[in-house]
């Protein structure tokens, strides 16, 4: 049983499990009754996506120190009370089930999902 860290979008794997969108807004143009048949999501949660104003500062950082400080902002807000118990919770899930998690983002090194990747280590979540 694990969790996989995913590009929405992708083919995915066997055994992947339920795929949950970690992002902050829904694909464009595709219908609602179309995201999990053409592999974005099963379920949307944007609560373990950057704020709107993350998302920005993700999106403009252009040097290593900017990112850095995306990196440090995104992790303060996965700190919060709500954050932290969901991420609890999937690390326990990854011992029993299948299941993954996503963005859109080409490069998981600069994506928001890189960071999931650490807390969930951080957590003892068996990760694919």
């Amino acid at each position: 049983m694990t969790v996989r860290i995913v590009r929405l979008g992708t083919p995915r794997l066997p055994g992947e499990g339920t795929r949950i969108g970690t992002v902050r807004r829904p694909p464009r143009g595709v219908r609602k009754d179309r995201y999990a048949a053409e592999d974005w999501y099963d379920v949307w949660y944007p609560e373990l996506s950057p704020s709107p104003a993350l998302v920005a500062a993700a999106r403009a950082a252009a040097t290593d120190a900017e990112w850095e400080a995306f990196r440090r902002a995104f992790r303060a807000e996965m700190d919060e009370p709500a954050a932290r118990r969901t991420l609890d919770l999937l690390a326990a899930l990854s011992h029993g089930a299948d299941f993954s998690v996503g963005c859109y983002c080409e490069d998981e090194a600069r994506c928001h999902r890189s960071v999931l990747r650490a807390l969930f280590a951080e957590r003892g979540a068996v990760i694919a």
